[in-house]
């Protein structure tokens, strides 16, 4: 089986590899991908260093052709990528094609902004005196990002980078590298210079770690938990970079004795459990008012019933399979806790066996939660 390698300055470097396992069917192996070191690390880190002088002074309709032939193949593509993300991730295909076609939207947007870059020009409180005002690259970008979204984040990440002149190191999650390679090949053959864009996949532990400890990153961007974020954000104050955050979050959706009753199961159903709830943004929590309680209660496990877990690549499939066995372990986990706890389990909560070995787990509802419980915080 050939080995999907790293990028580091330009060239497709060969390294130790591990399998990418289908989460609907453990049986089935997406590929191959590189699992770097933090030696590799630092020669990306090296290699972008060095290409920046000439990438930040690069002209916009470089930038803007590079970027626009990106989005365009991504979308020729879509139902191929699509397949790829279902298969490696577990978000049933219409939602990974869906996600596939977000991904070549933002590179056709930040496309645009890259023909758009603007500054100021405004007067001085000093008579004759103009302030004129200018945007510049900042430099190397660190760029870690999640599972569960593996095109997506990606995208909304690398492409501003290169928009504005910067050059990137990109780790994406290790559950994850096909898609995240899938997207620098695209890139790589649009046309970036060698050392613009690298690509290190590689457990975060190592290949994170070098990057968070590298004094040459003058920005780095993560997702993920936060835990890990929390340390991002520390080493980032020790070497004076900026960094940016997104983490972990327990979302309430409140629910009124107004509300339409169908829309508001159908946005807690959806909310909850798209991408098999897999993401930072699902409402994990309910908070209902007394008047509709009862019957929003019925009606979202009426609902709940109908939803069908399966293969993600099957036709009729509503929610794919949790991503690995350590997610599921965690879920499951989370279950038993809220039993413990005293919430009332009004649905769900039983794996769930099908054609194919994967990661099934019925969506999920219990009602009775305080605000001490664990599982409501």
């Amino acid at each position: 089986m050939i080995i999907h390698q790293n990028l580091i300055a330009g060239e497709w470097v060969g390294s130790d590899a591990s399998k990418n396992i289908n989460p609907s069917d453990t049986n089935d192996v997406v590929g191959m991908y590189a699992q770097g070191s933090a030696d590799d690390a630092k020669q990306a880190i090296a290699a972008a260093k060095a290409a920046f002088p000439a990438w930040s002074r690069s002209g916009i309709l470089e930038r803007h052709a590079i970027l626009r032939k990106t989005s365009d193949e991504i979308l020729a593509r879509k139902e191929e990528l699509g397949a790829l993300l279902a298969r490696e991730e577990g978000k049933i295909l219409p939602e990974a094609i869906g996600e596939v076609t977000r991904a070549a939207q933002i590179f056709d947007f930040f496309a645009g902004e890259a023909l758009r870059l603007t500054g100021e020009l405004v007067p001085s409180a000093r008579p004759n005196i103009g302030v004129e005002i200018t945007r510049e690259p900042l430099g190397v970008i660190g760029i870690i990002t999640p599972w569960n979204f593996p095109i997506a984040i990606p995208a909304w990440k690398i492409a501003p980078a290169l928009c504005y002149g910067n050059t990137v190191v990109f780790k994406p999650a290790d559950l994850v590298p096909g898609c995240g390679w899938a997207i620098v090949d695209i890139l790589h053959r649009a046309g970036l210079p060698k050392g613009v864009l690298n690509l290190v996949m590689g457990r975060g532990s190592v290949v994170g770690q070098a990057m968070l400890d590298s004094p040459d990153l003058a920005g780095i961007t993560f997702t993920g938990s936060t835990g890990t974020g929390k340390r991002v954000a520390l080493a980032s104050i020790e070497h004076n970079r900026k960094f940016q955050l997104e983490m972990g979050g327990k979302n309430p959706m409140v629910v009124l004795d107004d509300a339409d009753l169908n829309v508001a199961v159908e946005a807690a159903a959806n909310s909850g459990f798209f991408s098999t709830g897999q993401r930072c943004t699902a409402s994990s929590r309910l908070i209902v008012t007394e008047g509709i309680h009862d019957k929003f209660v019925a009606a979202l496990t009426e609902k709940l019933k109908t939803l069908n877990v399966d293969n993600a690549m099957k036709a009729g499939s509503h929610i794919g399979p949790v991503v690995d066995d350590k997610q599921l372990k965690q879920d499951t986990d989370y279950i038993e806790i809220g039993k413990n706890e005293g919430a009332k389990l009004a649905f769900g909560g039983e794996l769930v066996k099908r054609d194919t070995p994967g990661f099934y787990l019925q969506p999920t509802l219990f009602t009775e939660a305080t605000n001490q419980m664990r599982i409501s915080r």
